[in-house]
């Protein structure tokens, strides 16, 4: 959820989401905040490369020629490429979580 373009709401709708799917509401609190300052470039770019490939455009971007006009043109392909990125990563995270969790896992004791 710190990835989907809700700006503001992201923390609300991932305590939100949690309780209606039964999951762990701290956990979800606390990793739907990968919006950082030091991450914001990353998932940015991550959203709107996303987007290019989603929507078969090309992706160049240029810090010198940013205009309302630039962002107004690129922004249905951030949206589309936020949304797709934020599953994949999230998917990503869960696949990885879940074979941490495999690995570290405490054997059960016999007759406990």
């Amino acid at each position: 959820m710190g990835i989907v373009p809700v700006w503001g709401y992201q923390m609300i709708l991932a305590g939100v989401l949690a309780h209606l799917l039964g999951l762990n509401k701290v956990i979800t609190i606390v990793a739907s905040n990968i919006s950082i300052p030091p991450m914001i470039p990353f998932l940015l770019f991550g959203s709107y490369a996303t987007g290019g490939w989603i929507l078969d455009r090309p992706v160049t971007l240029s810090l010198h020629e940013v205009t309302f006009e630039t962002v107004k043109n690129s922004l249905l392909q951030y949206l589309a490429g936020s949304m797709v990125f934020a599953v994949i990563c999230g998917l990503l995270a869960g696949v990885v979580c879940l074979i941490l969790l495999s690995l570290f896992r405490k054997p059960e004791r016999a007759g406990g």
